[in-house]
Protein backbone atom coordinates (compact mmCIF):
# COMPACT_ATOMS: atom_id res chain seq x y z
CA UNK A 1 0.00 0.00 0.00
CA UNK A 2 1.24 3.51 -1.06
CA UNK A 3 0.45 7.05 0.12
CA UNK A 4 -0.08 10.44 -0.86
CA UNK A 5 1.05 11.87 2.60
CA UNK A 6 4.81 13.50 2.52
CA UNK A 7 7.16 12.16 4.74
CA UNK A 8 8.15 15.33 7.10
CA UNK A 9 8.08 13.09 10.12
CA UNK A 10 10.26 9.39 10.27
CA UNK A 11 11.27 7.09 12.72
CA UNK A 12 14.55 7.85 14.69
CA UNK A 13 16.81 5.76 16.59
CA UNK A 14 15.43 4.61 20.22
CA UNK A 15 17.61 2.88 21.55
CA UNK A 16 19.01 4.95 23.82
CA UNK A 17 15.86 4.49 25.73
CA UNK A 18 15.49 0.81 25.92
CA UNK A 19 16.76 0.14 29.70
CA UNK A 20 14.59 3.10 31.22
CA UNK A 21 14.46 3.16 34.81
CA UNK A 22 11.57 1.01 36.28
CA UNK A 23 12.81 -2.56 34.72
CA UNK A 24 10.22 -2.53 31.99
CA UNK A 25 12.19 -1.63 28.71
CA UNK A 26 11.21 2.24 27.38
CA UNK A 27 9.62 2.96 30.74
CA UNK A 28 10.99 6.20 32.51
CA UNK A 29 9.43 6.75 35.05
CA UNK A 30 10.57 10.19 37.45
CA UNK A 31 9.08 10.74 41.31
CA UNK A 32 9.34 14.62 42.34
CA UNK A 33 8.88 13.53 45.91
CA UNK A 34 6.31 15.65 46.81
CA UNK A 35 2.36 14.37 47.02
CA UNK A 36 0.61 14.25 43.43
CA UNK A 37 -1.00 12.47 40.87
CA UNK A 38 0.91 10.14 38.94
CA UNK A 39 0.46 10.97 34.92
CA UNK A 40 1.42 9.12 31.86
CA UNK A 41 2.28 10.18 28.83
CA UNK A 42 2.14 7.61 26.27
CA UNK A 43 3.67 7.15 23.15
CA UNK A 44 3.55 4.30 20.15
CA UNK A 45 0.59 2.41 20.94
CA UNK A 46 0.48 2.02 16.88
CA UNK A 47 3.95 1.88 15.39
CA UNK A 48 3.37 4.09 12.66
CA UNK A 49 1.87 6.95 14.59
CA UNK A 50 5.29 8.99 14.86
CA UNK A 51 4.02 12.06 16.67
CA UNK A 52 4.16 10.77 20.30
CA UNK A 53 7.65 9.53 19.60
CA UNK A 54 8.54 12.88 18.92
CA UNK A 55 6.63 14.29 21.95
CA UNK A 56 7.80 11.57 24.77
CA UNK A 57 11.67 12.18 23.06
CA UNK A 58 10.85 15.92 23.60
CA UNK A 59 10.12 15.58 27.67
CA UNK A 60 12.78 12.71 27.41
CA UNK A 61 15.49 14.90 26.33
CA UNK A 62 14.67 18.04 27.55
CA UNK A 63 14.85 16.81 31.22
CA UNK A 64 11.55 17.66 31.72
CA UNK A 65 10.57 16.74 35.42
CA UNK A 66 7.50 16.92 38.05
CA UNK A 67 7.29 19.25 40.53
CA UNK A 68 4.53 17.56 42.14
CA UNK A 69 3.81 13.60 41.95
CA UNK A 70 4.80 11.15 39.18
CA UNK A 71 5.67 11.70 35.48
CA UNK A 72 5.86 8.32 33.37
CA UNK A 73 6.90 8.48 29.84
CA UNK A 74 6.10 4.83 28.08
CA UNK A 75 7.06 3.98 24.34
CA UNK A 76 4.87 0.93 23.86
CA UNK A 77 4.88 -1.17 20.49
CA UNK A 78 8.70 0.06 19.58
CA UNK A 79 8.77 -3.78 17.88
CA UNK A 80 6.64 -2.74 15.49
CA UNK A 81 7.88 1.09 15.30
CA UNK A 82 11.19 -0.36 14.05
CA UNK A 83 9.67 -2.25 11.69
CA UNK A 84 8.53 0.86 9.74
CA UNK A 85 9.12 0.75 5.37
CA UNK A 86 8.62 3.65 4.03
CA UNK A 87 7.51 1.66 1.01
CA UNK A 88 4.46 0.35 3.16
CA UNK A 89 4.49 2.92 5.34
CA UNK A 90 0.46 1.56 6.74
CA UNK A 91 1.96 -1.97 8.05
CA UNK A 92 3.48 -1.34 11.18
CA UNK A 93 0.61 0.13 12.48
CA UNK A 94 0.47 -3.44 14.20
CA UNK A 95 2.66 -6.93 13.79
CA UNK A 96 -0.08 -9.00 14.86
CA UNK A 97 -3.01 -7.24 17.07
CA UNK A 98 -4.18 -4.22 17.56
CA UNK A 99 -2.31 -2.86 20.70
CA UNK A 100 -4.86 -0.11 21.05
CA UNK A 101 -8.04 -3.20 21.60
CA UNK A 102 -6.32 -5.53 23.33
CA UNK A 103 -6.34 -3.78 27.37
CA UNK A 104 -9.15 -6.23 28.92
CA UNK A 105 -8.61 -8.87 31.52
CA UNK A 106 -9.75 -11.67 29.01
CA UNK A 107 -7.30 -10.61 26.56
CA UNK A 108 -4.06 -9.93 29.12
CA UNK A 109 -5.19 -13.46 30.86
CA UNK A 110 -5.92 -15.14 27.99
CA UNK A 111 -3.85 -17.65 26.38
CA UNK A 112 -3.24 -16.38 22.78
CA UNK A 113 0.48 -14.86 22.23
CA UNK A 114 1.56 -12.00 19.82
CA UNK A 115 4.00 -9.37 20.66
CA UNK A 116 1.28 -6.99 20.97
CA UNK A 117 0.17 -9.10 23.44
CA UNK A 118 3.30 -9.85 25.31
CA UNK A 119 3.99 -5.80 25.41
CA UNK A 120 0.57 -4.87 26.49
CA UNK A 121 1.09 -8.04 29.75
CA UNK A 122 4.66 -6.10 30.29
CA UNK A 123 2.82 -2.49 30.42
CA UNK A 124 0.02 -3.61 32.47
CA UNK A 125 1.15 -2.54 36.12
CA UNK A 126 2.21 0.49 34.04
CA UNK A 127 -0.77 1.83 32.82
CA UNK A 128 -2.79 0.44 36.20
CA UNK A 129 -0.11 3.06 38.50
CA UNK A 130 -1.05 5.94 36.42
CA UNK A 131 -3.97 8.02 37.73
CA UNK A 132 -4.14 10.08 34.70
CA UNK A 133 -3.11 9.03 31.05
CA UNK A 134 -2.69 10.35 28.01
CA UNK A 135 -1.86 7.91 25.11
CA UNK A 136 -1.46 9.67 21.69
CA UNK A 137 -1.75 8.86 18.17
CA UNK A 138 -2.21 9.69 15.13
CA UNK A 139 -4.15 9.28 11.69
CA UNK A 140 -3.88 7.69 8.48
CA UNK A 141 -5.40 10.75 6.58
CA UNK A 142 -4.33 14.12 7.02
CA UNK A 143 -7.28 15.80 9.12
CA UNK A 144 -7.96 17.94 11.85
CA UNK A 145 -6.38 16.73 15.46
CA UNK A 146 -9.59 15.62 18.06
CA UNK A 147 -9.54 13.96 21.03
CA UNK A 148 -11.20 10.43 21.91
CA UNK A 149 -12.16 9.57 25.22
CA UNK A 150 -15.13 7.83 27.46
CA UNK A 151 -18.25 9.47 28.35
CA UNK A 152 -17.29 10.22 31.98
CA UNK A 153 -17.37 14.01 33.29
CA UNK A 154 -13.89 13.86 34.16
CA UNK A 155 -12.66 12.92 30.66
CA UNK A 156 -14.70 15.86 29.17
CA UNK A 157 -14.40 18.62 31.85
CA UNK A 158 -10.52 18.20 31.26
CA UNK A 159 -10.13 18.19 27.46
CA UNK A 160 -12.47 20.33 26.96
CA UNK A 161 -10.22 22.69 30.25
CA UNK A 162 -7.33 21.98 27.60
CA UNK A 163 -9.02 23.24 24.63
CA UNK A 164 -6.68 21.61 22.00
CA UNK A 165 -7.88 19.90 20.19
CA UNK A 166 -10.81 21.58 20.03
CA UNK A 167 -12.91 18.65 18.84
CA UNK A 168 -13.80 15.43 20.99
CA UNK A 169 -15.27 12.25 19.65
CA UNK A 170 -16.91 10.89 22.35
CA UNK A 171 -17.22 7.21 23.11
CA UNK A 172 -20.67 6.45 25.41
CA UNK A 173 -20.31 2.94 24.74
CA UNK A 174 -16.33 2.49 24.47
CA UNK A 175 -15.16 2.05 20.96
CA UNK A 176 -17.38 -1.49 20.44
CA UNK A 177 -14.47 -3.16 18.92
CA UNK A 178 -12.00 -3.81 22.39
CA UNK A 179 -10.58 -2.26 25.02
CA UNK A 180 -8.27 0.59 23.87
CA UNK A 181 -5.53 0.91 26.95
CA UNK A 182 -7.37 4.33 28.35
CA UNK A 183 -10.37 1.98 29.08
CA UNK A 184 -7.88 -0.64 30.82
CA UNK A 185 -8.86 -1.69 34.64
CA UNK A 186 -9.89 0.98 36.40
CA UNK A 187 -9.75 3.66 34.51
CA UNK A 188 -12.84 2.28 32.98
CA UNK A 189 -14.73 2.28 35.58
CA UNK A 190 -17.34 5.55 36.12
CA UNK A 191 -16.16 5.97 39.46
CA UNK A 192 -12.44 6.12 38.81
CA UNK A 193 -10.76 9.56 39.60
CA UNK A 194 -8.43 9.48 37.25
CA UNK A 195 -8.77 11.03 33.44
CA UNK A 196 -7.42 9.08 30.45
CA UNK A 197 -7.54 10.45 26.78
CA UNK A 198 -6.39 9.70 23.65
CA UNK A 199 -4.98 12.70 21.25
CA UNK A 200 -5.64 12.10 17.81
CA UNK A 201 -2.69 14.68 16.13
CA UNK A 202 -2.85 14.78 12.89
CA UNK A 203 -1.59 12.93 9.89
CA UNK A 204 0.68 9.64 10.37
CA UNK A 205 4.08 11.75 8.77
CA UNK A 206 3.02 15.14 9.17
CA UNK A 207 5.77 17.83 11.23
CA UNK A 208 2.84 19.81 12.52
CA UNK A 209 1.47 16.56 14.30
CA UNK A 210 4.45 15.94 16.28
CA UNK A 211 4.71 19.19 17.45
CA UNK A 212 0.61 19.74 18.34
CA UNK A 213 1.85 16.23 20.61
CA UNK A 214 4.29 17.86 22.20
CA UNK A 215 2.55 20.87 22.69
CA UNK A 216 -0.65 18.48 24.10
CA UNK A 217 1.60 16.42 26.13
CA UNK A 218 2.82 19.63 27.96
CA UNK A 219 -0.13 20.96 28.40
CA UNK A 220 -1.62 17.66 29.78
CA UNK A 221 0.76 17.82 32.51
CA UNK A 222 0.68 21.78 33.59
CA UNK A 223 -3.33 21.10 34.01
CA UNK A 224 -2.16 18.49 36.80
CA UNK A 225 0.42 20.51 38.18
CA UNK A 226 3.28 18.08 37.36
CA UNK A 227 5.03 21.80 35.33
CA UNK A 228 4.28 24.89 35.11
CA UNK A 229 3.57 26.28 31.79
CA UNK A 230 1.19 29.05 30.54
CA UNK A 231 -1.62 28.02 28.19
CA UNK A 232 -3.87 29.82 26.12
CA UNK A 233 -7.45 29.71 26.84
CA UNK A 234 -9.32 27.84 24.95
CA UNK A 235 -11.21 28.56 21.88
CA UNK A 236 -14.94 26.99 20.64
CA UNK A 237 -15.25 23.11 20.87
CA UNK A 238 -16.99 20.86 18.56
CA UNK A 239 -18.02 17.50 20.19
CA UNK A 240 -19.14 14.65 18.70
CA UNK A 241 -21.03 11.01 20.06
CA UNK A 242 -19.57 7.90 18.62
CA UNK A 243 -22.83 5.78 17.36
CA UNK A 244 -21.41 2.91 16.21
CA UNK A 245 -18.06 1.52 14.98
CA UNK A 246 -18.34 -0.57 11.73
CA UNK A 247 -15.72 -3.78 11.70
CA UNK A 248 -14.91 -4.84 8.13
CA UNK A 249 -16.78 -8.16 7.66
CA UNK A 250 -15.87 -9.40 3.95
CA UNK A 251 -13.01 -8.86 1.39
CA UNK A 252 -15.34 -7.18 -0.62
CA UNK A 253 -15.72 -3.75 1.47
CA UNK A 254 -16.02 -0.48 -0.40
CA UNK A 255 -17.00 3.09 0.21
CA UNK A 256 -19.31 4.73 -2.10
CA UNK A 257 -16.63 7.26 -2.36
CA UNK A 258 -13.76 8.67 -1.51
CA UNK A 259 -13.48 9.32 2.41
CA UNK A 260 -10.92 11.74 4.47
CA UNK A 261 -12.66 11.83 7.77
CA UNK A 262 -15.55 14.21 8.73
CA UNK A 263 -17.58 13.82 5.40
CA UNK A 264 -20.93 14.15 7.09
CA UNK A 265 -24.09 11.98 5.78
CA UNK A 266 -27.63 12.35 5.32
CA UNK A 267 -29.84 9.71 7.30
CA UNK A 268 -29.99 6.46 6.00
CA UNK A 269 -27.54 7.57 2.87
CA UNK A 270 -25.35 4.58 1.62
CA UNK A 271 -21.66 5.18 3.39
CA UNK A 272 -20.28 1.72 2.49
CA UNK A 273 -20.69 -1.89 1.33
CA UNK A 274 -19.42 -4.88 2.75
CA UNK A 275 -20.48 -7.91 1.17
CA UNK A 276 -24.13 -7.71 0.32
CA UNK A 277 -24.28 -5.86 3.51
CA UNK A 278 -25.12 -2.05 3.57
CA UNK A 279 -23.83 0.75 5.93
CA UNK A 280 -26.13 3.26 6.35
CA UNK A 281 -25.88 6.74 7.94
CA UNK A 282 -27.75 5.76 11.32
CA UNK A 283 -28.48 9.52 11.77
CA UNK A 284 -28.99 13.22 10.00
CA UNK A 285 -25.81 14.78 9.87
CA UNK A 286 -23.85 11.40 10.45
CA UNK A 287 -20.23 12.29 10.14
CA UNK A 288 -17.74 9.60 9.52
CA UNK A 289 -14.35 9.37 11.49
CA UNK A 290 -11.11 7.69 10.62
CA UNK A 291 -12.25 5.54 7.22
CA UNK A 292 -10.02 2.69 6.50
CA UNK A 293 -7.42 2.95 3.87
CA UNK A 294 -6.93 -0.69 3.45
CA UNK A 295 -10.11 -2.21 4.44
CA UNK A 296 -8.89 -5.64 6.62
CA UNK A 297 -11.78 -8.34 7.86
CA UNK A 298 -11.78 -8.55 11.13
CA UNK A 299 -10.26 -4.78 11.88
CA UNK A 300 -12.27 -1.53 12.46
CA UNK A 301 -13.91 0.18 8.40
CA UNK A 302 -15.30 3.08 9.78
CA UNK A 303 -16.40 4.93 12.68
CA UNK A 304 -20.01 6.60 12.59
CA UNK A 305 -20.87 9.42 15.20
CA UNK A 306 -23.01 12.74 15.16
CA UNK A 307 -22.32 16.21 16.27
CA UNK A 308 -23.47 17.44 19.92
CA UNK A 309 -23.83 20.46 21.47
Amino acid sequence: MTTTTPFELLPRDLSAYRAGNTGVPYVHRFDSGRPGPHVLVNALTHGNEFCGMVAATHLLDSGVRPRIGTLTVSFANVEAYESFDASRPLESRQLVHNMNRIWSDAWLDGSEDSPELRRARALRPVVAAADHILDIHSTATDVQPFWVYPAYARNGAVALALGRPAVHLVMPQGLGSGTPLIQHGRHGDAGHHGVALVAECGGHFRRASGELATEVALDFLAHFGLIARERPAPGPQQRYELLQTWVVQTPEFRFTRPLQGFEVFADGELIATDGSTEVRAPCADCTVLMPTRRPVVGREGVYLARPVA
